[in-house]
């Protein structure tokens, strides 16, 4: 990339954003990384940085990046897994929570406009005032703001009950790769049967075909009271099925987290740490489920009796009766607020970064996925954290699945080895009917990759891309290439 053309592209952008514009190097390094493994030394940087305050703002600036064909990097919390903000090919990089504001609050149709670079933690705070809520929550939700769940179709810890971000989502505001901005969606109605549904392709597009700007989002009215418990199981499926079993009787489950005895004993030893005894839990527990239920505090008592009733006279589950391990599992997903180097892996990040292969798999195939983890894992020295099987389908066992391990990134051959386990795990899920991967998305890690999935589908993809991209400068390198995993 010539330096005349970034020259020029910043006397252009400083023209109208001022100091919101800058190629200095403190501002450049603050957006070199995300939080996905790679080595210790390893920087991307983008050329230029700028923070826009709106949708015409952004407009301009993709405007001058196609004059100069300068790529375009669309950046938010920065708290991804796979490499999709990283600048690969230099280029500007838009720092979109200088678009923070609130537009609009509908109570009367249960909705909310937003600017997407909102994080999930203040527009919450903003929506309590009138009894809402957003009930998409990923952990990251202080840092993740609305535009970055949209971007990677990210997992909520309330999916089983209301979905993913596309389930809230109704309208977008989009600047694509030609310039332009466009509304795609159906405005405040719940759906649309009208056209082709553009919309759905900015969901997990990972900024490869535009910057999304504004989002209108339907949301619910924040629940009187809320019950969490944990149930041990003997085996893992036992675990699923029991979980099958409550969403068909008709209860109505908030969320439902399934964990193997790996993550299990991560949760034993917090609770060993704090308190300084060994808590309540059987032997031969092989998994533990938590689940949580919300509403009217007579349907939240029914809804618990009749899940207790089922998981433990048919499935033989037993309750955790340390409420303090369910507190902490629940405090892991909630209440912590963001304090660097005290997350809950080694030292967090320290010593070791937390990194994951996020397939997909039915139901069925679950156990035999669980089983190639924990061989895949052994044959490139992963150390283990564990399984975490998330639902992010309204009402039904649909497991979108962290399997984490403490990644090495002292060389880049450690890094390389953990992108290898990602790769044979990929490799497993679509063999089992499943995905390589429900709320990472394809970043860096797994673009090109793919196609093993995808089959000819993914040339029709290349198709869009084109379309709305022509000049290839929208987040580049991310969903067509990879840097770590060969075709």
């Amino acid at each position: 990339m010539a330096n005349s053309a970034v020259e020029a592209a910043l006397a252009e952008l400083q023209a109208f954003l001022g100091d919101r514009a800058t190629a200095s190097m403190i501002h450049r390094m603050s957006y070199s990384r995300d939080w996905s493994p790679r080595f210790k030394d390893m920087a991307d940087f983008p050329d230029i940085v700028v923070i826009p305050h709106d949708t015409g703002e952004v407009e301009r600036i993709v405007q001058v990046a196609l004059k100069h064909n300068l790529p375009v990097i669309p950046f938010a919390g920065g708290t991804g897994m796979g490499g999709g903000v990283v600048a690969w090919k230099g280029g500007i990089l838009i720092e979109t929570k200088g678009m923070n504001k609130v537009l609009e609050v509908d109570p009367g149709n249960m909705s909310v406009t937003v600017q997407a670079g909102i994080t999930i933690w203040e527009l919450n705070e903003r929506l309590a005032p009138y009894g809402l809520w957003l009930p998409h929550q990923p952990e990251s939700k202080r840092a993740c703001t609305i535009g970055a769940s949209i971007g990677v179709d990210n997992d909520s810890t309330f999916g089983v009950r209301y979905g993913k971000i596309m389930d809230c989502l109704t309208d977008i505001v989009v600047v694509t790769g030609r310039g332009e901005a466009v509304r795609l969606g159906h405005r405040k109605a719940s759906f649309s049967s009208t056209g082709y549904n553009l919309m759905h392709l900015f969901v997990a597009g990972e900024g490869t075909l535009g910057v999304v700007t504004e989002a209108t989002l339907r949301v619910v009215t924040l629940p009187k009271t809320r019950e969490v418990r944990g149930w041990v199981f003997r085996t893992l499926i036992d675990g699923a099925r029991a979980l099958e079993r409550t969403l068909a009787s008709g209860v109505s489950v908030e969320s439902a987290h399934l964990n193997c005895r790996h993550r299990l004993h991560f949760y034993t030893h917090a609770y060993r740490q704090k308190y300084g005894r060994e808590p309540n839990i059987p032997d031969w527990a092989e998994s533990i489920l938590f689940l949580s239920f919300a509403g009217d505090d007579d349907v939240v008592e029914f809804a618990l009796n009749k899940a207790r009733r089922i998981l433990e006279d048919e499935y033989k589950a037993e309750l955790v009766s340390e409420q303090e391990i369910v507190e902490g599992y629940w405090d892991s997903k909630h209440r912590l607020a963001f304090v660097p180097f005290k997350q809950k892996w080694p030292d967090s990040q320290r010593e070791k970064k937390f990194g994951a292969a996020d397939v997909g798999v039915p139901i069925g195939n679950l156990e035999e996925m669980y089983h190639a983890f924990l061989e895949i894992s052994a044959r490139y020295e992963q150390q283990i954290l564990g399984m975490t099987v998330y639902n992010e389908s309204p009402n039904k066992v649909s497991p979108s699945i962290s399997f984490a391990i403490f990644v090495d990134d002292s060389t880049e051959e450690r890094v390389r080895n953990f992108y290898g386990y990602v790769r044979e795990m990929s490799l497993k899920a679509v063999e089992l009917e499943g995905t390589m991967s429900t709320y990472i998305g394809d970043g860096d890690r797994l673009g090109g990759f793919s196609e093993h999935e995808h089959g000819l589908g993914y040339k029709y993809m290349k198709d869009v891309k084109a379309l709305f991209d022509p000049q290839n400068i929208m987040n580049p390198g991310k969903k067509f290439e990879s840097r770590w995993i060969e075709a």
